[in-house]
């Protein structure tokens, strides 16, 4: 039987996609190659597919005899969402519905979520924990929240095992070299901050300087993506072993500015980052930081590769060898 990873040329997907291989498990890539790339997962098996074509989602999990799906394709850009908010309800809500309904027509009961802290909102306390209000303030988020109430009315219903893995702040990169971050447009502060580094952007823009925080830029819980492919991996064990369904967040919380990330991310290139402050984004809150108690206890997993270093030197490697 195999693990299907839907989106899993992508940034995250992909470096999952390498730790499921290294676990052992026999895996099958489905992406449109939208902003994913198929270099990034080595020799699994691919699927070239759209999720909104819903009959070539069917053929897929008919044929492969998948006996669990990992869902990370989806649109990412909180202001694009609210500048157009349509492309983002059409292809955050259908392609999930399409991929939810050929895994019932299929059989398949076991389904891995990526959603995200966008759920929450601004936040009413700090470490948020999972069971924080959600009361997301941009359609990206509210897209997130939407599935993951679709998840539970499935679970009631048709018998769905699910589980949400609600990211804060994914960064960094593989620390064997085999895939990293690479977006266009790159919207995501520390592959910008180097990319500025490297003469490749502009001048880096901060997007808000007067947010209620101490430096007045906006503060994040930075987590490395090799970290949150490894709480996939265990989340997926969890189903496979009768797990019920179930959110988690996945954050260390330790909350950095954005001029932590750019002082850091000098001191680690040994390059100078000049910077601008802009307006803020529409949709951006000031503090979002995770409480990681329950994914600890209930998953097992411990976040090994987050100190804000470690990212942005494993970034710094990946994109100064020029692939992006």
């Amino acid at each position: 039987m195999s693990i299907l990873v839907a989106g899993g040329a992508g940034f995250i997907g992909s470096h999952t996609v390498w730790e499921l291989v290294r676990e052992g498990f026999d895996v099958v890539v489905v992406d449109n190659l939208s902003s994913g790339r198929r270099e990034h997962v080595g020799d699994a098996p691919f699927v070239r597919a759209d999720l909104l074509d819903k009959s070539a989602v069917r053929d897929v999990l008919r044929s492969r005899k998948v006996s669990a799906v990992l869902h990370f394709a989806s649109l990412i850009q909180v202001g694009e969402s609210t500048l157009d908010p349509r492309k983002y309800y059409t292809h955050n809500i259908l392609s999930s519905l399409n991929l939810l309904d050929g895994m019932l027509d299929a059989g398949v009961d076991k389904f891995i979520f990526s959603s995200s802290a966008a759920v929450y909102g601004d936040p009413l306390e700090t470490p948020i924990p999972e069971t924080h209000p959600t009361k997301p303030v941009n359609p990206y988020g509210r897209t997130k929240q939407m599935i993951e109430t679709v998840l539970e009315d499935y679970g009631r219903a048709h018998g769905l095992r699910s589980i949400s893995l609600r990211y804060f702040n994914a960064a960094g990169a593989d620390p064997e070299g085999r895939t990293g971050e690479c977006h266009d447009p790159e919207t995501h502060l520390v592959p910008n901050v180097l990319l500025s580094a490297l003469g490749k952007r502009p001048r880096l823009e901060i997007f808000g300087g007067d947010f209620a925080t101490p430096d007045g830029t906006a503060v994040r819980d930075y987590i490395h993506v090799t970290d949150l492919a490894a709480a996939h991996v265990l989340a997926l064990k969890a189903l496979l072993t009768g797990a019920s369904s179930d959110v988690f967040n996945l954050g260390t919380e330790e909350g950095r500015s954005v001029l932590e990330v750019v002082r850091t991310a000098a001191k680690v290139t040994g390059q100078s980052i000049p910077y601008t402050v802009g307006p803020r984004r529409q949709g951006d809150v000031a503090v979002l930081l995770a409480s990681k108690e329950k994914a600890e206890k209930g998953l097992g997993w411990e976040p090994r590769l987050s100190s804000l270093e470690t990212i942005i030197g494993t970034a710094w490697d990946w994109h100064r060898r020029a692939i992006c």
